[in-house]
């Protein structure tokens, strides 16, 4: 790929931010107050719109329902597009009701299970009204301790459930499911791997997919393969990008593993065109910013992303293909190695000096006016 190729990609490439990593958040502990957080979905949108403004990164902003609940769907699309912005994902909330203490969608108390499919029916209709084609399940259902479930019966419950989700999807919608092997519940969770939401995903037809959230695995869990093979088969359907250091999602996107996060890019750009506006794949960032101020954290993220995605694209699979072909190891690591730890921040800087954007983002929303009289304004 030549160079004018990988500047067109890359000044095509845009992720989903979410709502919720502009707002108030915490840990298990507190929610401490960052300045400048938003305060609620206009203010969030807002915010997308000036890490677009200065990165042209992002494509649409997904929402978290309750949380971002407002009495006109309609209305909000379209201040979102006077931002220059589009609702992305619709996630639903299973794990805060008082009710769903002991599950949500596999409780084994139907008017609890049926509160749970009304409230996603309720998020389609959300979908409806704002023209969002993805509905993001993440269900935190299963067990705390031994014998508090059957698991056979608990799983049987929550497909009964999706498969009454999947019937009211529009025809050009997609549900996808988010895994991780465990939180909240410590003992069991039904959806716990990629195998189990394959595998649910399978028998639910062709409107499921698999998220593959970066930080739900355990440590060593090889994650570029599983992005090949569910891409291979077909059921990848969405990327959350964050970080981990030891478990969840509370960190920026490359901040602890970056040679990882290159390796999935590289597997992600076999099967997909992440530049397209168009795409097989909903690519969201899925971080909780508790120390590092909102906004900026958002834009490093981008540009972290940015810096990957062109590192990726400098790999020959020409020349790989024939090291793999003929078992030469050292040669197809060092293909691989040549490209990640390429500096590839000055082609990036002449993407945005042509589009008219600051060369430095970070830089320059830690001098920006216009992001200081925010933190001041919400003070």
């Amino acid at each position: 790929m030549n160079l004018k190729q990988i500047k067109e990609k890359i000044s095509n490439f845009k992720v989903e931010v979410p709502s919720w990593g502009f707002g108030r958040s915490g840990t298990r502990f507190h929610a401490f107050h960052i300045p400048g957080e938003a305060r609620n979905i206009y203010e969030k949108i807002d915010d997308a719109a000036f890490v677009n403004k200065i990165t042209d990164g992002v494509s649409a902003v997904a929402i978290h329902i309750p949380w971002d609940k407002v009495d006109d769907y309609k209305a909000l699309k379209e201040y979102a597009e006077n931002k220059g912005l589009k609702i992305g994902a619709v996630n639903p909330n299973y794990f805060e009701e008082e009710n769903y203490l002991y599950g949500s969608l596999s409780n084994s108390n139907i008017k609890i299970r049926k509160m749970a499919i009304d409230q996603t029916f309720e998020c389609i209709e959300i979908m409806r009204q704002t023209d969002s084609k993805v509905l993001s399940m993440w269900i935190p259902d299963g067990s705390n301790y031994p014998g508090q479930i059957d698991f056979k019966g608990s799983f049987e419950l929550l497909e009964d459930s999706l498969k009454q989700i999947t019937k009211e999807l529009d025809s050009d919608m997609t549900m996808l499911l988010e895994y991780k092997f465990f939180e909240p519940a410590f003992y069991s969770t039904l959806l716990c791997d990629w195998g189990t939401s394959y595998m649910l995903s399978k028998e639910l037809g062709d409107k499921v997919k698999v998220l593959i959230d970066l930080g739900h695995h355990p440590q060593g869990t090889n994650i570029e393969y599983i992005v090949s093979i569910l891409s291979y088969k077909g059921k990848l359907g969405g990327f959350h990008f964050n970080s981990r250091k030891y478990a969840d999602d509370d960190l920026t996107v490359g901040s602890i593993d970056p040679y990882e996060l290159f390796l999935i890019f590289v597997e992600l750009n076999k099967y997909f065109d992440l530049s397209s506006e168009n795409q097989e794949i909903s690519l969201v960032l899925d971080q909780s910013h508790n120390v590092k101020p909102k906004i900026p954290a958002v834009i490093q993220s981008i540009n972290n992303l940015q810096i990957t995605y062109i590192k990726s694209l400098l790999v020959d699979f020409e020349k790989l293909n024939k090291a793999q072909e003929e078992h030469d190891v050292i040669k197809a690591e060092e293909i691989l190695k040549s490209a990640y730890e390429t500096d590839v921040r000055e082609i990036l800087r002449e993407v945005r000096k042509e589009k008219g954007l600051p060369e430095d983002p970070i830089k320059y929303t830690k001098e920006s006016d216009e992001y200081w009289k925010i933190v001041k304004e919400r003070a």
